[in-house]
């Protein structure tokens, strides 16, 4: 395992931590039952967490298929709710971290492959 596969594997985590605290503990809904949101946003990952557990090696592919979700509604909820502002922004580093470092040995090994091929005549 590498140590962008780790980060990975330790972003899947955290944003499955954040989730459950967001919704549970640091900013419960009020039109709803707390339980039931944690829920519901914590299944995206859930799957990606799964494979993790398996220590199969497209966890950090699935987890950043549903970062992609996270980092969206992160994004839009820091533009439009300024109470929670903070946790949106928590939830978009997460994710973006998640996708870099599920990323990082596929463009790692593509740039070496372009530095490796002959130029063009």
């Amino acid at each position: 395992m590498s140590r962008a596969d780790r980060i990975a594997a330790v972003a899947i985590v955290a944003m499955l931590v954040l989730q459950l605290a967001w919704r549970l503990w640091l900013a419960p809904p009020t039109q709803a039952a707390p339980w039931a949101m944690a829920l519901f946003f914590s299944l995206p990952i859930l799957p990606a967490l799964a494979l993790l557990a398996l220590r199969h090696r497209r966890a950090g592919f699935l987890g950043s298929l549903a970062a992609l979700l996270y980092f969206c509604h992160g994004v839009m909820l820091a533009w439009s709710e300024p109470g929670v502002r903070a946790l949106a922004l928590a939830e978009t580093l997460v994710a973006t971290v998640l996708v870099v470092s599920a990323s990082w040995d596929g463009l790692r090994a593509r740039a070496a492959a372009r530095r490796a091929r002959p130029p063009a005549v």
